[in-house]
């Protein structure tokens, strides 16, 4: 059996490394390293393939999400809801913004923002919601328009873990993760399930006005050079890095489908283990069915009942099965973001999820044989 890894990156690569040489070598030729051709081409590519009107690639999954509340025009003090059950660079924009960040707890079953949480923590001065799909599952966009349209906000999809998943609405509608709110942001660091080798992101947005002043803040807030506009910052996507994403882009669908299948393996091995809950995506297929991409996988999370989460950590890495635990601590007790508004009664969930949470392996190259070890492993320390 091959080495068990959390993100195979270099078993993906090798299966495609001749057109990623093949591209860096074009870039190397050209030495149109900053904004080149090659930029240019992956973001009409990524725009076809999303069915969006503008894609603004910039630095990274940070910058994307800092740059899209710039562009809104969001001023200090406006308060911003998100969950409080996610990475903490989706808080930490809103801070660095002098907004007013308010968390929110999340669901059980798919781990994302409550939309009954949203609706009590919405005061007259919330300016936006930033749904966070988390772990590669689709928020409840659906209801989350809803709301907003209803208080006049603006709505910020936080992509960065889930390129390539389908939403539909209950009309049966189907619209890209990325492509529904106002604005969003993904993040293209080397693990996600869209991912360069180094840093990189964009901003997706079908609103022509908004597309235009993102990408005049991406570029010291130039349209025309040494003439600055607008209040801008210095994030661009270099061009061997576009040029990587361009060549990784027509594999995305397979990519999440591998992610996809693994789930559905894991999903079998662990069906009838009582003290094991395993992630959800729709209720009637939990995500992975033939017909259904609302879940693409960029984690593989479980809940375990009755089980020391951290002696099970320990458990897998001494047998060689790498996991994490994402998230050890909530948004809400990180010292950075501490505030006496938060009560503690309205983050049921998330402080359940901090305990019981693990993430197992999952990228495109896992086996049979990988799966079979690790779940056996996990079922043998569940059961004792």
């Amino acid at each position: 059996m091959n080495k068990i890894q959390m993100v195979d990156l270099k078993g993906q690569l090798d299966k495609i490394k001749d057109e990623v040489n093949t591209s860096i070598q074009e870039v190397l030729e050209t030495t149109a390293f900053i904004n080149g051709p090659k930029v240019h081409q992956f973001q009409k590519n990524l725009e076809n393939y999303l069915g969006v009107k503008h894609v603004i690639p910039c630095a990274n999954g940070t910058d994307a999400l800092q740059i899209a509340m710039m562009g809104l025009g969001l001023k200090p003090g406006d308060e911003v809801i998100t969950a409080d059950f996610t990475f903490a660079a989706t808080v930490e924009v809103i801070a660095l913004l002098n907004l007013t960040p308010v968390l929110v707890d999340v669901n059980s079953d798919d781990f994302n923002i409550n939309i009954e949480a949203i609706k009590k923590a919405i005061t007259p001065k919330t300016k936006a919601i930033v749904p966070v799909h988390l772990f590669g599952m689709c928020a409840n966009m659906e209801a989350i328009l809803e709301i907003a349209k209803e208080h006049n906000l603006y709505v910020i999809e936080d992509n960065a873990q889930a390129i390539g998943a389908t939403y539909t609405f209950s009309d049966g509608r189907k619209a890209k993760a990325g492509t529904i709110g106002d604005v969003a942001s993904t993040s293209f660091f080397p693990s996600k399930n869209l991912g360069c080798y180094g840093d990189g992101g964009a901003i997706f947005t079908n609103n022509d006005e908004l597309a235009h002043t993102i990408r005049g803040i991406v570029n010291h807030g130039m349209y025309e050079r040494y003439h600055h506009d607008v209040v801008g910052v210095n994030s661009r996507l270099d061009s061997i890095q576009a040029g990587i994403l361009d060549t990784k882009l027509p594999h995305l669908d397979s990519y999440n489908k591998a992610r996809q299948n693994a789930a559905r393996k894991y999903n079998e091995a662990f069906k009838d283990e009582p003290n094991i809950i395993m992630p959800s995506g729709k209720t009637s297929c939990q995500g992975i069915c033939d017909t259904c991409d609302c879940h693409v996988f960029h984690q593989y999370t479980l809940r375990v009942k009755n089980v020391d989460r951290n002696a099970l950590v320990k458990f897998l890495n001494d047998n060689g099965i790498p996991c994490g635990v994402y998230y050890p601590i909530p948004l809400h007790n990180q010292k950075a973001y501490v505030d006496d508004r938060y009560n503690e009664a309205d983050f049921k969930i998330t402080n359940q999820l901090v305990k019981d949470v693990i993430s197992l392996p999952m990228h495109t190259e896992l086996d049979d044989e990988q799966i079979e070890f690790i779940t056996s492993k996990v079922k043998t320390f569940i059961n004792g």
